[in-house]
């Protein structure tokens, strides 16, 4: 049986389990009959699926398809697999975009009540390419470590912006504290209305760059003989995936890992064909974000951790596996 199918067939079924669980356990059960028997379940129980669960699993979903889709973007970009939009920079830079939104209270007649996602995708985009040409300035080569030390400077440096406009305004931002460690609770279904678009625009653009990115991993000196116009590709797919972190930040906060664990993992197992490695990686990304946040809701209830919490255990050892295997390989 073909790989590839054997990979949809299994992210497909994890997803609709994950979901099927993550709507019916919480601190009250509700049998899943609610959904397409509605009119045999009582108020309370329609209210708890639909008002509350319902939303939090279609926004974490959404959330972690799109940190997933910009990561396997920027692995494949860069030829990185240490690259995501955590260890970029590019949700630190996501995340200011949107406190600065909050911070100025910026509303534009433009865009209405796409303003927050919009400065968000701005500041996604800005620290991304602050820390490439960083870097570039820096060691040519770009080698692995140059990006991750970069990375980390711009994400330090950012950091003190936000921790410098949270201390301005006193009690007003501190509730951001908590949605800067990452969550999806009583979202509603306004937030999925908010960021759903801007998943198909960024996911889209990076559909439409998939061959280009297969051509790139041979060097973007191959990629030019085989016909594709390096330049523009770079722009869109650096622009697609700070779409969706910049949208994905705005709703939820910074959530790191999601962009590094699933496409890696998703590459060793069916391969670098981004006409497949983008859409298994989304498929994944939501999985596991949804996985992630009931163990958030529940392994401490009635209290919760933030969703950031867990994606970290998971991510940091993952990250710490390909740090070393990758510095292993290069002594070889």
């Amino acid at each position: 049986m073909n790989k590839h199918l054997v990979g949809y067939s299994l992210a497909l079924v994890s997803l609709v389990v994950v979901t099927w669980l993550a709507v019916s356990i919480g601190s009250v059960r509700v049998p899943l009959s609610v959904l397409w028997q509605p009119s045999s379940a009582d108020a309370a129980s329609a209210n708890i699926i639909w008002k509350i669960r319902m939303p939090r699993v279609m926004l974490a979903g959404l959330v972690g398809a799109a940190l997933a889709m910009a990561g396997a973007a920027f692995q494949g970009l860069l030829k990185n697999p240490l690259a995501d939009p955590y260890t970029l920079g590019v949700s630190s830079g996501a995340t200011v975009g949107a406190v600065m939104t909050m911070f100025f209270g910026l509303t534009t007649t433009t865009f209405g009540l796409f303003t927050l996602p919009v400065f968000s995708m701005l500041g996604a985009l800005g620290a991304l390419i602050a820390v490439l040409g960083f870097a570039r300035l820096v060691d040519r080569s770009m080698r692995m470590e140059t990006l991750i030390l970069t990375g980390i400077i711009v994400s330090a440096f950012l950091s003190s912006v936000i921790s410098l406009m949270i201390a301005l305004t006193g009690e007003e931002l501190r509730q951001i504290l908590h949605w800067l460690m990452g969550s999806v609770s009583m979202r509603g279904w306004a937030y999925v209305q908010l960021v759903w678009p801007f998943l198909v625009m960024g996911g889209g653009l990076l559909w439409w760059n998939r061959m280009e990115l297969n051509a790139l991993l041979f060097g973007e000196e191959r990629a030019q003989h085989l016909g594709v116009n390096v330049k523009r590709s770079k722009w869109q797919i650096l622009i697609g995936g700070s779409i969706l972190t910049g949208s994905a930040v705005a709703v939820s906060g910074t959530i790191g890992f999601v962009g590094l664990v699933v496409p890696h993992m998703t590459r060793l197992l069916f391969g670098t064909d981004h006409r497949h490695l983008l859409p298994l990686s989304m498929i994944n990304g939501a999985t596991l974000l949804i996985g992630c946040d009931l163990i958030a809701r529940t392994i401490i209830a009635p209290s919760e951790l933030p969703i950031g919490v867990i994606t970290s255990f998971i991510g940091a050892p993952v990250f710490a596996y390909i740090f070393f295997k990758q510095r292993k390989r290069g002594r070889a």
